[in-house]
């Protein structure tokens, strides 16, 4: 059993060296994780909006499977023609369960080339799972399966983990994960499979934590994402810097929050020295060029 502080050691930003330069002069990397998850009816919801009346739990929750099924029958494909739009091909962090329930977001998103990031098989903490290793095999099996594309990126649901878990992923032949948000930069985990990367997921700059979490209106998630892009790209004069942005298509995909979701596109793409990169892209483009450059143990 090793603890996040035993796999990774403490490592302060500003005693590092700057990370390699970015390719064709760019300065910063913009990365967009879409969410796209399935609730168990059976089960109770990974998440509420609709508080039960009188402290009395539903079940099943329909109210709150509802706001998740919106998401995957309507706001998922605004996301699409967004990013078919704007030539974009974010990361998807999806279950491998999609594939079952919800085929056709499956196909849309293989057929437009965006990366397939593991999200366990269902919608629930891998430490309730009882066998995790052959569930993140079986999560990678199935995705390959049916986009053609066997994931080398994982992001178990709400960071959930075990103090194993980040050697089952390695072992599986995972070499990014998303489940340390700790830092600026990526960094190195020690595993007994050898190094795991971390890429910064972002806590703050995301949709559910802002909208459902903190019950923020989406004028202020733009404001948020916006004010943190404008200090990273300040910075990213000296070192280069990583923008990331976690959208959930029942929370930015909803009507009310999609034109202010659209208007930190607009204000990322317009600046210049901006590279739109995904998790894939990242690490075979960036980090597996230079890994002695970045934080953490090499074995």
């Amino acid at each position: 059993m090793a603890q996040p502080r035993e796999r990774g050691p403490y490592s302060a930003i500003v005693d590092r060296p700057p990370l390699p330069p970015l390719p064709g002069g760019n300065r910063i990397i913009f990365w967009t994780i879409v969410n796209v998850e399935v609730w168990d009816i059976t089960r109770p919801m990974p998440r509420m909006l609709l508080m039960p009346p009188q402290g009395q739990v539903r079940f099943p929750d329909v109210g709150n499977w509802a706001w998740h099924e919106y998401g995957n029958r309507v706001g998922f494909w605004r996301f699409h023609e967004l990013f078919e739009r704007l030539g974009i091909k974010p990361s998807l962090s999806i279950n491998g369960r999609v594939c079952i329930d919800y085929p056709r977001i499956a196909e849309a998103t293989a057929k437009a080339g965006w990366e397939m990031v593991g999200h366990s098989y269902d919608q629930q903490p891998i430490h309730v799972e009882h066998e995790p290793e052959q569930m993140i095999q079986k999560t990678l099996d199935i995705l390959q399966k049916h986009t053609g594309q066997r994931p080398i990126g994982w992001l178990s649901p709400g960071f959930g983990q075990t103090f194993q878990s980040s050697d089952y992923l390695a072992a599986a032949g995972i070499k990014y994960t998303c489940e340390y948000p700790y830092d600026d930069e990526p960094t190195r985990l020690s595993t007994k499979a050898g190094p795991l990367v971390t890429l910064p997921y972002p806590i703050e700059c995301q949709d559910v934590t802002t909208l459902a979490v903190q019950t923020q209106e989406a004028p202020y998630f733009a404001r948020k994402c916006i004010d943190a892009f404008d200090q990273l790209y300040k910075e990213s004069e000296k070192r280069p810097k990583i923008f990331s942005i976690a959208i959930h298509p029942y929370a930015a995909g909803q009507p009310h929050a999609f034109k202010y979701l659209e208007q930190i596109y607009d204000h990322v793409l317009k600046q210049k020295g901006v590279l739109v990169w995904n998790g894939r892209e990242m690490y075979e483009q960036w980090y597996s060029k230079n890994p002695e450059k970045f934080a953490g143990p090499m074995k």
